[in-house]
């Protein structure tokens, strides 16, 4: 089963349980847009590469869609319309007046120069210029992206359509008008729950302090190893895609 079926059964699970009406569960199952673009990038080389990329707007009922992009050689179309539904469905359990979006293009980002990531952000930039914006939809860093992607995105997207517009993109630098803490934010999410586990297991999450291994050591994972041991938890283990320690 892919993302996608995934999310559609749990959607179907929890209509059932909501006793949902069709209309309105016809309506959650289908996106608003599907953007497919093939980016074309000049190479440090000289040669020309293209890149599938993808941008899924799910529903924009409680406000602008709005989404994290990510890089990946795993990307593809069932992947981003899953995650776009399900930032539909965070969105609304939050309460923020946002709706859900995803995009994402296929490559493996650790192959390519600085230069090369430069000029595949600002292709994307300019092919989502007419579909994305402060009251549209706002994209954000996702796997494999950061504020330096997001800056270069921002950019791109105010030299495209002639004007400042800085609310186009979230987890920008501080520079360019970013928030403070926002790089720690999700990080700062998983040191949160890991207290709620360790109170519903009965430990006290400031007295018992806990052993931990992070599977994954990139913003996410390294924030919140950082945040675990500042409170007294040990870190034993931390390994990325490359190798552990």
């Amino acid at each position: 089963m892919n993302a996608f079926d995934n999310a559609m059964k749990q959607l179907d699970r929890a209509a059932a349980l909501m006793e949902l009406d069709a209309a309105t569960l016809a309506k959650l199952k289908t996106p608003d847009a599907t953007h497919h673009f093939e980016l074309e990038v000049k190479m440090d080389d000289g040669s020309l590469k293209t890149f599938p990329a993808y941008r899924v707007q799910w529903n924009r009922a409680r406000g602008p869609y709005k989404g994290g992009i990510r890089y990946a050689p795993v990307v593809d179309l069932d992947e981003v319309k899953a995650l776009s539904f399900w930032m539909a469905i965070k969105t609304a359990v939050v309460g923020v007046p946002l709706g859900g979006g995803k995009g994402g293009i296929v490559v493996d980002p650790k192959t390519l120069s600085v230069g090369e990531l430069e000029r595949l952000t600002r292709a994307f930039a300019r092919a989502l210029a007419p579909h994305v914006g402060p009251d549209l939809d706002i994209p954000a860093p996702d796997m494999n992206t950061s504020g330096r992607e997001m800056g270069w995105f921002l950019d791109e997207y105010e030299k495209t359509i002639g004007r400042s517009a800085p609310g186009v993109v979230t987890g920008k630098p501080l520079a360019l008008g970013g928030s403070l803490g926002r790089d720690a934010a999700t990080g700062r999410g998983g040191f949160d729950l890991l207290d709620e586990v360790l109170r519903r297991i009965g430990i006290d999450p400031v007295e018992g302090k806990a052993r931990i291994a992070v599977q994954g050591f990139g913003n996410v994972g390294a924030w919140f190893a950082k945040l675990a041991e500042e409170a007294g938890h040990t870190i034993v283990a931390v390994s990325d895609s490359k190798g552990g320690v």
